[in-house]
């Protein structure tokens, strides 16, 4: 079975396409093999709809918090609450979420998932800095569409088996809150770029929790470290997490070691 990490964009094109990388689980290490850059959606849709054998990490929100849900009343059954959701305009997601958000005190703003904390992600509802929510809303019915199994969510072709991921809970493991990537050419500077080493070398040396090491040729260990938006850094990463979830289930953990969690709003892996 291969590993699959997924650095998704609600708007892929040739500057920012949705970067895939993919490699393989040995023991406790894994083999970066490729990456692979789509431009479009409906290619990425159609890679994820072949048959396959993998389990792949993707960094984009796959459930809602329920107190959001909830308070808008929405479907409370996860398949019901995204065909409602994927059939409103991302104006319309905006609006009724920015709504919600002007309602409430300050600090308290978003409504937050159960996973969101121990995770240390932005909340799923966010359509802004970093826009989580369009990246749902673009990326989730994909996933559903390609038949795919998303385990403690919805049942699918079990060969095939998407998780949540979440790249920067494992970056922050080794920079704390140090910035390794930017969009913005400006900030692309040599402080970031050692920090993508700093964190490749933690992770070729598998010295962070999950206890995978990272194995890749030296051409694509310094396109990783010279990419400077960090997409396919990000990627990687989450293949690192699905890699791991592939070792719990292996080893005989239910849900590929996710906890028991509302079926509504789901789980990141390793959170």
């Amino acid at each position: 079975m291969q590993v699959l990490g997924c650095d998704f964009s609600s708007s892929p094109g040739r500057h920012k396409p949705v970067v895939l990388a993919i490699g393989e689980l040995h023991g406790h290490r894994v083999r970066l093999q490729s990456l692979e850059f789509f431009e479009t959606l409906a290619q990425w849709g159609a890679w994820l709809s072949c048959p396959g054998d993998w389990i792949g990490g993707f960094d984009l929100p796959f459930g809602l918090p329920r107190e959001l849900v909830e308070h808008l009343g929405w479907p409370t059954d996860w398949a019901a609450c995204m065909d409602h959701f994927a059939g409103l305009e991302r104006s319309e997601v905006r609006d009724r979420f920015a709504a919600f958000c002007n309602a409430r005190p300050a600090g308290g703003k978003f409504a937050h998932r159960a996973t969101d904390r121990p995770a240390g992600s932005s909340p799923s509802m966010k359509w802004i800095n970093p826009p989580v929510a369009f990246m749902m809303h673009a990326g989730v019915p994909w996933l559903r569409r390609a038949g795919v199994h998303l385990p403690g969510l919805a049942e699918g072709d079990r060969s095939r088996v998407a998780l949540e991921a979440y790249p920067g809970l494992l970056a922050r493991e080794v920079l704390g809150h140090q910035s390794y990537k930017s969009d913005d050419k400006a900030r692309q500077t040599p402080q970031r770029l050692m920090a993508r080493r700093q964190v490749l070398g933690v992770l070729e040396r598998g010295q962070h929790r999950l206890g995978l090491r990272l194995v890749a040729s030296h051409a694509l260990m310094n396109r990783l470290a010279d990419d400077p938006r960090g997409d396919a850094l990000d990627a990687t990463l989450c293949m690192l997490q699905a890699a791991w979830a592939l070792s719990r289930h292996q080893a005989g953990h239910p849900q590929f070691g996710l906890p028991k969690c509302d079926p509504l709003e789901g789980w990141i892996v390793t959170a």
